[in-house]
């Protein structure tokens, strides 16, 4: 597996794969009014940052035999509920924070109301993106996939993992607890973006079945990565407040197991991720690769 992904140039993959959903979500926004509001979901959702979501959307329709163009507007649709998720984090009422992707969070800038209602539109958009501008995908499809981001989206998903986590600060919790948080707010958008790239491909239950496991393997890493470089990385290079999980007394992985086995659990579930999707390795680089720089990224 690993001569296969040493042979895939990842590099110019994730370029050309950032380039491609940049300029649909620079398209997805038109002329609405008022323009306050569009400038404000303009503001974060044009900010930059990895476009890890939608790149693994792209990456399962591909795997699963699909045409990444029509995965797109779905593409789009995660990044669009990822980015109100972030906006409606930063309020005062939640993680109260000041910076994000290196610039102010949004609610500094429009202030928290504007903010609040610029997440609902995007969240709604999302739903309009994938129900009414996707083309070349059956409508049994589609309405899975609106399924999967009602899923996320809510109590079962980010809204669920982010009142247990406000629920939990400055409290001692145990690694169970810990992952139910990171399960229902990080590792469910990260499962719902495979989850519906693949069914768009029109997959099976098998590799459905797989791309679970993928997914909740990449999502637990991811969240354990973030929560060394909130302890290890500064403001500058992360782009947002470091140290903010500290000041709030939050538990986090380096605060239960430490740093050294926090990588270490990172470096298992990317591996366990990874021996997930074993039997399609020849047609799954992308995806492999993707979850190499999960663990290996710095910001």
């Amino acid at each position: 597996m690993q001569e296969a992904i040493a042979s895939f140039d990842f590099v110019e993959y994730l370029d050309r794969s950032r380039t491609l959903v940049e300029n649909a979500l620079d398209a997805s926004l038109g002329p609405e009014k008022p323009v306050k509001l569009r400038d404000s979901m303009r503001y974060s959702l044009l900010a930059g940052g990895k476009r890890l979501r939608p790149i693994l959307c792209l990456a399962a329709c591909e795997l699963a035999g699909g045409e990444v163009e029509k995965a797109l507007p779905t593409a789009v649709a995660l990044e669009m509920i990822h980015t109100m998720s972030l906006i409606h984090d930063d309020l005062p009422s939640m993680d109260n924070d000041d910076l994000r992707r290196g610039r102010p969070t949004n609610h500094k800038v429009y202030g928290d109301a504007v903010a609040i209602l610029a997440g609902d539109a995007l969240l709604t958009r999302a739903f309009e993106m994938v129900s009414l501008r996707t083309k070349g995908v059956s409508s049994e499809r589609l309405l899975k996939v609106v399924g999967e981001l009602s899923l996320v989206a809510g109590a079962p998903g980010l809204v669920g993992g982010q009142v247990v986590d406000l629920d939990c600060e400055g409290k001692e919790v145990d690694l169970e607890t810990l992952e139910y948080i990171h399960l229902h707010k990080t590792g469910a958008l990260l499962k719902a973006c495979v989850t519906c790239g693949a069914l768009i491909g029109g997959a099976d239950e098998r590799l459905l079945s797989a791309l679970s496991v993928y997914a909740r393997g990449i999502g637990l890493a991811f969240q354990i990565i973030d929560d060394i470089l909130d302890v290890t990385a500064s403001s500058e290079i992360l782009g947002k407040t470091a140290g903010k999980d500290l000041i709030a007394d939050k538990t986090t992985y380096p605060k239960l197991l430490g740093l050294d086995e926090s990588r270490r659990r990172a470096d298992d579930l990317v591996a366990e991720a990874k021996n997930a999707l074993e039997p399609w390795s020849k047609n799954s680089k992308p995806l492999l690769a993707l979850a190499d720089y999960i663990t290996s990224r710095d910001r």
